[in-house]
């Protein structure tokens, strides 16, 4: 039987109070934190995704970007095989995120911009999709999937800065999202989700008798805290009947994960497969993918060197021949996923056109490790494409303002992403 909680609260609840028992540690969030972010009831607007392909050893500039700007762009040698869907997509060159250095370790902050992470200087702060997932996450079974090509790191960090480890199981990731537990299984879920209420109703009732010994000031924050706790009760409730419901059924098999640590395009294919169901079937709405860097022999024709050897070529001629085949078929299996969402109705619209899809790495330039000039390739999610946005390339345009611009698509009140300026310059809502 779960014994009650008791706490010795001061005059004063501090802002890192943490509420303990039963195995249970609860923090009493901030103000910001509990406030709603949403201009609108989202139950009300068609729903909005959220999908980003990083890459943790960047691209060829002088293959991925046009040589000139705006809509009549002539297409690099990366984007000619992606000229049949050039109006769905941006090409943007020239930004970064300001402050962020690191090399390697900047991959911390592809999507939190955070400029202390990647330096060791302070914790990361909440990437992207993550902020999407906190405040629309719960309309789905899984609030978001993050994924990699191998291993668990990923780019995506919760409030607190801690990063949320990847699945690279194509399989697992098959057996999540299709495949029902059993009913003990289902049991067990729920009597986890029902203690964990319970937990808070105890939380509850003990703070409440405190408020009589507080002053205004501290009642205020108690309530703030009390209606944060009933919407993570709310959110509770939702867990305990998504575990109860049955899972979608989809006609493809469970697929067979890709032996070959190397074989980073037929991953990137298979994954990519994954994402496309889980969004059709609303099993999620935001999804991160991590494509890494890897030591070993890509096994495309015509390569013959390790992938992270080539990507330090140094300007040498045959590791740039043999690195722009491997780019290329990365941004080729990036396009085909592209035109599988595309090809997807979605209430009247493509899955495309309500889906956002990012593809970026924080390495501009892999050879010297440097994190300017971003490779950034954007998609659908009801934006006007068929652009190349140019800027500076020696004083670069902050790329948080796509952030920004992303954010407010999703129809959050917001009007700053980490280090934003602004929303993005150029880029126009359909």
């Amino acid at each position: 039987m779960t014994k009650p909680i008791h706490f010795n609260f001061g005059r004063k609840l501090h802002r890192r109070t943490m509420l303990r028992g039963a195995g249970v540690a609860l923090a009493l969030p901030s103000l910001t934190a509990m406030q709603r972010a949403l201009a609108a009831d989202s139950e009300t607007q068609p729903p909005r995704r959220f999908v980003a392909l990083t890459l943790g050893l960047g691209l060829l500039g002088e293959n991925l970007n046009p040589t000139d700007a705006g809509r009549g762009y002539t297409p690099s040698p990366y984007l000619k095989q992606l000229q049949d869907i050039r109006e769905k997509f941006t090409v943007i060159s020239g930004s970064s995120h300001p402050g962020v250095t690191g090399g390697h370790r900047a991959e911390a902050s592809i999507l939190s911009a955070n400029t202390l992470a990647c330096v060791g200087r302070g914790k990361n702060s909440v990437s992207l999709d993550q902020y999407m997932a906190k405040h629309l996450g719960n309309q789905t079974r899984f609030p978001s999937l993050v994924l990699s090509s191998t291993g668990n790191l990923s780019p995506s960090y919760t409030e607190n800065g801690a990063m949320i480890p990847a699945e690279s199981s194509p399989s697992r990731l098959y057996m999540r999202l299709f495949v029902d537990d059993s009913p003990a299984e289902r049991e067990r879920q729920s009597r986890r989700l029902l203690e964990g209420r319970s937990i808070m109703d105890l939380v509850a009732d003990d703070a409440k008798r405190l408020s009589r010994e507080l002053g205004t000031g501290d009642r205020d924050r108690l309530d703030a805290y009390f209606t944060s706790v009933r919407e993570l009760e709310v959110r509770l409730s939702e867990s305990a009947e998504w575990s109860q419901r049955p899972k979608p059924r989809v006609d493809t098999p469970k697929p067979v994960d890709i032996g070959n640590p190397n074989d980073f395009i037929g991953r990137e294919k298979l994954m990519s497969d994954m994402i496309r169901l889980a969004l059709q079937t609303d099993s999620t709405r935001f999804i991160t993918f991590h494509l890494g860097g890897s030591g070993g022999v890509v096994p495309l024709p015509g390569v013959d060197e390790g992938y992270h050897s080539l990507s330090h070529h140094g300007r040498d001629e045959e590791k740039l021949e043999q690195l722009a085949v491997v780019e290329e078929a990365i941004v080729g299996a990036w396009g085909n996923f592209l035109r599988d969402l595309a090809a997807i109705d979605d209430n009247g619209a493509s899955l495309l056109d309500q889906t956002s899809v990012l593809l970026t790495s924080n390495l501009g330039n892999a050879s010297n490790h440097d994190n300017r000039n971003m490779p950034v390739l954007f998609a659908g999610g009801g934006f006007k494409h068929g652009q190349h946005l140019a800027f500076d390339q020696r004083n670069n345009y902050p790329l948080p303002n796509l952030y920004l611009s992303l954010l407010q698509r999703q129809g959050f009140e917001v009007d700053r992403f980490a280090t934003s300026t602004g929303t993005m310059t150029g880029l126009e809502i359909v």
